[in-house]
C-alpha cells in the first residue's frame, strides 16, 4: 500500500492547493472558489466532476483498471471544504485575506489531502478495482452539508459500500492515526430559553416579576442533569454560552426578558434524548416558580459519530500499512465536539479517524481559535492513509 514517500512528490501541490484555500476562506455553502478550484484539479486529473450537490459540493469519480478485489464495489472518502467566521491572527503569508473568515479547523488540509489522493490514485488506476467516490462537502460548520447532500441525491447518484471520513488532530503524533472503534465524536445540539417577566426599578423589586432570578436559577439548576440525571458510566455536556438581558447603561432596572442559549452533547440517542427533555423541563419548572413564563426550545443539530465495526478494520488496516504499527491507535477517547460526517454514517457502513498534527505552533493555536493553522508537514500522510484506504476497500 502506498507509504507518504510515495505520496511526497505531491507534496509541494497539495500545500499550494491548502494554502490558497487557507489565504480564500469561504463560508459554509458560499464555497465557490474552492470548489471551483478543486473541480479544476479533479478534472485536470481526468477524473468525472459533478459540481452543485448540497449547494456547493464537488464529486469526483474515478473507476479502477484493477483485476482484484473490488470489482463492481465502491466507496466514498470526504472532505470538507469551509471556514469559521472568526477573524484571523497568524500574521503568516498565507494568512486569511477575508476579514472574519478563517481556516481554523484545518478544513483546508482536509480539502488539500483528500485532492492530492484523488491526483495519484487517477494516474495509478491499475492498483484497485471498482469505484472511488470523492467528496468535497460543504458547511461542516453546524449548517449541514452533509445532511443536505444527502437529502439532495448523495447516495443515490453515487451509490456507495461504505464511507470515510478524516480530521486533523492537534497533540498526537506527527502523521499518527487513529480510528475510534465506535463512538468518535458527540451530538452536537443547541438550546435556548427566554424568559419574560415584568421589568421594575431595581430598588423595588417586589413589584417586578424578575425573569433575571429565574435564568439565574435555571442555569444553576442545568448543571444537576449530568451529575443527577445521566448513568455515572455513561456522559453529557450541558454549557451556557450565551445569555442577555438589560442595557449595561442602567444597571438600576430589572429587565423584563433574559435570554440564554447553550450546547448539549452526548455520544448515545439515550442521553441526548434526556438532555432535551431536562432542559426543557427545568425551564418550564423555574419560569412557574418564579411567576414568569419561558419559551424554550431545543435545536438537534449533529447526531453522534459513530464508527461501524467492520470498516474500522479496515480502516486501521490501511492506517498500519501506511505509517506502521506504532504510529496508529485503535482505541482513541471519544471527543465532545461534533462532526456532521455522522449523517453520512447514518445512511452508510463506514469509519471516521483522526491524524495527527503534532503539537500546536502557537500555544493557544488549537481548532477554532484566531492562532491555529494546519501542519502541511502531514500532508503526505493524510493523502496516502486514502489511498491505501481504497486499495485496503477495493485492491
Amino acid at each position: 500500500m502506498p507509504s507518504p514517500e510515495d505520496l511526497a512528490p505531491l507534496a509541494p501541490a497539495m500545500t499550494a492547493w491548502r494554502r490558497d484555500i487557507h489565504a480564500h476562506p469561504e463560508l459554509g455553502f458560499e464555497e465557490t472558489r474552492t470548489a471551483a478550484l478543486v473541480a479544476k484539479e479533479l478534472r485536470e486529473a481526468g477524473i468525472e466532476v459533478t459540481e452543485g450537490l448540497g449547494g456547493t459540493g464537488v464529486v469526483g469519480t474515478l473507476r479502477g483498471k484493477g483485476s482484484s478485489g473490488g470489482g463492481n464495489r465502491a466507496i466514498g472518502l470526504r472532505a470538507d471544504m469551509d471556514a469559521l467566521a472568526m477573524g484571523e491572527v497568524t500574521g503568516l503569508p498565507y494568512a486569511s485575506g477575508a476579514p472574519g473568515t478563517m481556516h481554523a479547523c484545518g478544513h483546508d488540509g482536509h480539502t488539500a489531502m483528500l485532492l492530492g489522493a484523488a491526483k495519484w490514485l487517477a494516474r495509478n488506476p491499475g492498483r484497485f478495482s471498482g469505484t472511488v467516490h470523492f467528496v468535497f462537502q460543504p458547511a461542516e460548520e453546524g449548517l449541514g452539508g452533509a445532511d443536505r447532500m444527502i437529502r439532495e441525491g448523495l447516495f443515490e447518484t453515487f451509490p456507495v459500500d461504505a464511507v470515510y471520513g478524516l480530521h486533523n488532530m492537534l497533540d498526537m503524533p506527527v502523521g499518527s492515526i487513529a480510528v475510534p472503534r465506535s463512538r468518535a465524536l458527540a451530538s452536537a445540539d443547541t438550546w435556548e430559553a427566554v424568559f419574560t417577566g415584568k421589568g421594575g426599578h431595581g430598588a423595588r423589586p417586589h413589584l417586578a416579576a424578575d425573569a433575571t432570578l429565574a435564568a439565574a436559577q435555571f442555569i444553576t439548576a442545568l448543571h444537576s442533569i449530568v451529575a443527577r440525571n445521566i448513568d455515572p458510566l455513561q456522559s453529557g455536556v450541558v454549557s451556557v454560552g450565551h445569555i442577555a438581558a438589560g442595557d449595561a447603561k442602567a444597571p438600576n432596572v430589572i429587565p423584563a426578558k433574559v435570554v440564554v442559549r447553550g450546547t448539549a452533547r452526548a455520544f448515545r440517542n439515550e442521553e441526548r434524548a434526556l438532555l432535551e427533555r431536562r432542559i426543557l423541563a427545568i425551564a418550564e419548572n423555574t419560569a412557574a416558580t418564579h411567576e414568569v413564563t419561558v419559551e424554550a426550545r431545543y435545536i438537534h443539530g449533529t447526531p453522534p459519530t459513530v464508527n461501524h465495526a467492520e470498516q474500522v478494520q479496515v480502516a486501521l488496516r490501511a492506517a498500519r500499512a501506511t505509517v506502521g504499527e506504532a504510529l496508529v491507535d485503535d482505541d482513541p477517547e471519544p471527543i465532545t465536539p461534533g462532526e456532521d460526517f455522522a449523517f453520512m454514517l447514518l445512511e452508510r457502513p463506514g469509519a471516521f479517524a483522526f491524524i495527527g498534527m503534532g503539537a500546536p505552533r502557537h500555544p493557544e493555536g488549537y481548532q477554532h481559535n484566531p492562532h491555529y493553522d494546519f501542519n502541511d508537514e502531514i500532508l503526505a500522510h493524510g493523502a496516502a492513509y486514502w489511498c491505501s484506504l481504497v486499495e485496503a476497500e477495493l485492491g
